[in-house]
């Protein structure tokens, strides 16, 4: 049974809005917002829900088509380096009309949808049809790199190259066919993304370029020789080399040139010849080598000269291996029937697996007959290795563990198969990992995928089946998603329940974070209520002073401070981090987090000076433990200056924001949140001292900041709009200001009025 987590605490909360990390996982993190911001309406029709792909010419983001009722995906291009150039913008959105238009009008079940297309507040946008899937690029790294299975390539290659050579019949070249532009669907189809892109990231401001001159567009992996420099002509026979790449990178693991920077990469495309695919991957068929080796030749006369005759040798290919296949006996029983006898590594796409014949298998699984395939010394080995991944997570080696559960996840898919509850729970592990590297989305796609085997394989109310939906509720928290989380929270606390009993503690590990979940959806009266439940259950069974019992009491201090209660807030901190000073240490981060919170009590009933000498405390214990440039350091600082100015020190609190605010622009970078947090307070600093001209220039500042990243009609930049319009008044600017808070004010009651 894949292992649990530690649960998700709110906490860490003052004038800024910010939040601290609780034993490492806080389930209430703001997921970062894109050129619009979650909720907003393009052309007052088209709803951004949720971020789910960014890349370096703009977003992706799952979005509703209210008019129709359709769920799509609209992707936000954002211009750069020419902000000012009206010339360049006209230019630009001519162009962006020009290919949207030649992307709009293909027709073909290969290549994605584009519904419509436009200019909205400064960007282009897209609005496609919604895929659900997994790019080529994704499904070789969830692989560990591992090679695709022979019928997979071909099936990819053959659908490729027929929606390709449909749209080199349309005289459209798609000079950017790579792993990532090309999606792999649920139901096995495939579709090429990004039509028209890779020109337009060429006007846009992100071309390739290495020397400053003549590189054209492109990714360096997949060139084609003659897109390296300025004087070839390129045609469709590009798109055909690029497929080769593609092609080469699925059936041997690597792209045909994999070197340390990009000018080798291209100068490899263009003067040398790749290693044979079998040199790597002995087992591959040679005509399907030959095929990829003919799609790489450096001359484009001397490649296959249309998709078509691509599509017509891999047709062949596919006709004689299922002729072998037919007059050959299959060698594993009906059950085993995917697994996989050579080298490579087999897809991780989820399938069913077959109903078993005569030989009925006892229990949900039986490794007996694998055994003949696998050998109980590499299934011993593989446990070992899931093993080691465990131990590397809890020392904190989170990347070491991901790449670690994940090669065994592959081969445990070789040997055991991928449904396998060894395989699901080494998959389950890398989720894990990835939520403690902060990839969010994709931990939360990979639990799901787990949840919904292991609910087909061992049953929807099998604890590992809790397990995974219990993690999947929490990544879904960890991105704001809120109402599925609970949604979620709640199934599985029914069925825990049900199964294990009210106080058994997997039962009041999802039941704490249903409390939390509830406090993030306002329900606060709910969540302390819980929160209360759960931790007079866990005294009496734990004990009072055992860390859970704790981590449940500091969120009954949380939910008390939500409600205005900050006496009891303050008396539930207080306990809480004597205890753990008791059980763990003075200095342990678990104690300081309760002391942080105290902080913040202290300060909310208006004890400033008691608040002040607490955070000088601990800004001198995070620093002694984590040095200077720490995030708890440095909000643990970030405290203290707020209460300098509570108590009058303005010279004093201006220099602590100042100083913390160049730390964090530099450590975090200039628009992450708490960057702009402590900015803000700068510019408070400075109104304060009288200074309202340098005041409004960052507040200005900071406003516009968080419009770019979380969008015009997100609180805090209102929040801001509000403190600029406020410095608008100090400084006799009447008009300007009655203006701008109007502005806020139909902005927060979702009025027609923008900024």
């Amino acid at each position: 049974m894949a292992a649990g987590h530690q649960e998700g605490h709110g906490q860490g909360r003052d004038e800024g809005h910010e939040r601290i990390h609780e034993q490492g996982r806080e389930q209430g993190h703001r997921q970062g917002q894109g050129p619009e911001g979650q909720g907003a309406l393009i052309q007052g029709r088209y709803r951004l829900h949720e971020l789910i792909g960014r890349g370096g010419m703009g977003e992706v983001w799952r979005a509703l088509d209210e008019s129709l009722g359709r769920r799509i995906a609209v992707k936000c291009l954002k211009p750069v380096g020419h902000a000012g150039d009206a010339g360049f913008t006209r230019i630009l959105q001519a162009r962006f009309r020009r290919e949207a238009r030649v992307a709009a009008a293909l027709q073909h079940r290969g290549v994605t949808v584009v519904h419509d297309f436009g200019e909205h507040d400064g960007l282009l946008f897209l609005v496609m049809e919604l895929l659900d899937g997994r790019n080529l690029l994704q499904v070789l790294d969830d692989a560990q790199r591992h090679p695709l299975p022979v019928p997979d390539i071909t099936d990819i290659a053959e659908q490729v190259a027929d929606a390709l050579a449909y749209t080199h019949n349309q005289g459209i070249v798609h000079r950017d066919l790579k792993p990532a532009n090309i999606m792999r669907l649920s139901d096995g189809s495939v579709k090429i993304c990004d039509f028209g892109i890779a020109r337009l990231g060429h006007d846009i401001g992100f071309t390739s370029r290495l020397t400053g001159t003549g590189m054209a567009m492109g990714t360096p992996h997949y060139m084609s020789p003659e897109q390296i420099g300025s004087g070839a002509e390129v045609d469709h026979r590009s798109d055909l080399y690029s497929l080769g790449c593609v092609l080469y990178e699925l059936a041997t693991g690597r792209p045909p040139f994999d070197l340390e920077d990009a000018w080798s990469i291209l100068v490899g495309h263009r003067d040398t010849e790749p290693e044979p695919p079998r040199a790597r991957r002995p087992e591959l068929p040679a005509e399907l080598e030959r095929l990829i080796l003919d799609l790489l030749a450096k001359d484009p006369e001397d490649r296959p000269q249309d998709a078509a005759d691509v599509g017509g040798r891999l047709k062949a290919m596919r006709a004689a291996a299922g002729a072998a296949a037919a007059s050959s006996p299959p060698v594993l029983p009906g059950w085993a029937a995917g697994l996989s006898t050579g080298s490579a590594a087999r897809s991780t796409r989820a399938h069913r697996m077959p109903a078993p014949a005569r030989h009925e298998i006892t229990g949900a699984w039986s490794t007996r007959a694998l055994a003949v395939e696998a050998g109980p010394d590499t299934l011993a080995a593989l446990a070992a290795r899931h093993t080691e991944g465990i131990d590397l997570g809890r020392v904190g080696n989170w990347r070491q563990a991901y790449d670690l559960h994940t090669a065994v996840a592959a081969d445990r898919d070789r040997a055991l198969g991928t449904e396998h509850p060894d395989t699901l729970a080494s998959r389950h592990e890398a989720a894990y990992c990835l939520g403690r590297l902060g990839r969010t989305e994709e931990a939360l796609r990979l639990y799901e995928y787990v949840a919904d085997v292991r609910r087909r394989v061992l049953g929807p109310d099998h604890p590992d089946t809790l397990v995974a939906r219990h993690e999947a509720a929490y990544a879904l928290g960890g991105l704001g998603r809120y109402l599925e989380a609970h949604q979620i929270y709640s199934d599985v606390l029914a069925a825990r329940e049900r199964t294990v009993g009210p106080e058994h503690p997997d039962t009041l590990h999802c039941k704490h974070n249903l409390a939390f979940n509830l406090g993030r959806l306002g329900r606060t009266d709910e969540s302390y209520a819980m929160a209360v439940e759960v931790a007079d259950v866990r005294a009496r069974v734990l004990g009072p002073d055992h860390p859970e019992t704790l981590v449940t009491r500091f969120e009954v201090g949380y939910a008390q401070g939500q409600a205005g209660r900050w006496a009891e807030a303050l008396e539930t901190y207080r306990e809480v981090a004597a205890a753990r000073a008791r059980e763990l240490g003075a200095d342990h981060p678990d104690t300081l987090a309760a002391r942080y919170e105290t902080g913040i009590c202290l300060g909310r009933l208006g004890r400033s000076a008691d608040a002040l000498a607490l955070y000088e405390e601990l800004v001198e214990a995070r620093t002694r433990i984590a040095g200077s440039t720490d995030t708890e350091t440095l909000r643990a600082r970030h405290a203290l200056g707020v209460n300098l100015g509570r108590l009058g020190h303005w010279d004093r609190a201006l220099a602590e924001a100042r100083d913390v605010a160049a730390v964090r622009e530099r450590v975090l970078g200039g628009e992450h949140p708490d960057t702009l947090v402590s900015k803000r307070e700068v510019a408070v600093g400075l109104g304060w001292l009288g200074r309202w001209s340098t005041a409004l220039a960052v507040y200005q500042d900071v406003a516009d900041a968080r419009e770019r990243v979380l969008g015009a009609d997100h609180a805090d930049t209102l929040t801001s709009r509000n403190d600029e319009a406020h410095c608008l008044e100090q400084l006799g600017r009447t008009a300007e200001a009655q203006a701008l808070y109007r502005r806020v004010s139909a902005q927060q009651q979702g009025g027609p009025e923008r900024l």
